[in-house]
């Protein structure tokens, strides 16, 4: 983890990748913060993690397995020692799930993007890679958009063509009672090297259109569940709605994805299931 020169918000009642704190101490520079994490079968029908590292926001810490995993599913949750990210920080996380390995990441709270002191933007590039007959389950939890705050959030994956794919992103835009800051979500999905799915949502103060009824529709949450199984090249899914808020869409591919909008965390996230169930 490296400082460079930049500022710092307010303190806030929320920390962020992975904790929270009462009033956290501010701190007068960005923070560029690298992550990597590598699950590899260990030979005996379970996953080893020989590499966990990480320090600062981007703290990775082998954990209790899930459970709702599979068998032999090794556990890796983020935690934090600082608020993250805030203006100006760059963080990047490297997850590799090699063949026959099996993987949930996930994390101990919601990430809260913060204002910087100068407006600088501040980064969060994913890239997650999954290797022949491996698995991967990305459960994080929401992403919580401040006011003022301006943040990029990249998810990369690239899936062999056995590989299964589990994610699950849920955006908040702003926090009880205040408006968002500016929030730029990507994800890109190729498998076999070919794209599955590339798409980009825009939100917040300067985006056009966000909040009309194109895009939010005044919604204040929105979440994905991405699944890529190779058996559904044998039965697609079928195209959906499963509320007045979800909608079920098949890909191009061994792959469906279920998106849906609410208020807010609570709201979303029951949504983001396949196959789908009742409301509990």
């Amino acid at each position: 983890m490296s400082r460079v020169a930049a500022g710092d918000g307010p303190a806030t009642t929320a920390g962020g990748v992975g904790t929270k704190t009462s009033s956290p101490l501010p701190r007068a520079f960005a923070v560029r913060a690298d992550a990597r994490v590598t699950a590899v079968a260990d030979g005996r029908g379970g996953t080893a993690v020989p590499l966990v590292s990480g320090t600062g926001p981007l703290t990775p810490r082998l954990t209790r397995a899930a459970q709702d995993g599979a068998s032999g599913e090794a556990r890796v949750t983020l935690v934090g020692a600082m608020s993250a990210p805030l203006g100006g920080d760059q963080l990047t996380l490297d997850v590799r799930v090699e063949a026959g390995a099996r993987l949930r990441m996930d994390t101990v709270a919601a990430t809260l993007a913060l204002p910087g002191r100068h407006g600088d933007a501040a980064s969060y590039d994913i890239r997650l890679t999954v290797g022949e007959h491996a698995q991967l389950r990305w459960l994080p939890g929401p992403l919580i958009s401040a006011l003022r705050s301006h943040l990029h959030q990249t998810i990369h994956v690239d899936l062999a063509p056995t590989a299964h794919l589990e994610l699950r992103d849920v955006s908040v835009l702003g926090r009880t009672g205040e408006e968002p800051g500016r929030l730029t979500t990507g994800l890109t999905v190729h498998r076999c090297g070919r794209p599955l799915l590339d798409q980009q949502l825009d939100t917040g103060p300067g985006a056009p259109g966000w909040d009309g009824g194109a895009v939010l529709g005044g919604h204040r949450a929105v979440g994905q569940l991405l699944v890529v199984d190779p058996d559904m090249s044998h039965e697609p899914a079928p195209q959906c709605l499963l509320g007045p808020d979800a909608v079920v869409t098949p890909l191009e591919g061994p792959g469906v994805l279920v998106t849906a909008l609410g208020a807010d965390a609570l709201a979303v996230t029951p949504l983001l299931r396949w196959p789908p169930r009742p409301a509990d």
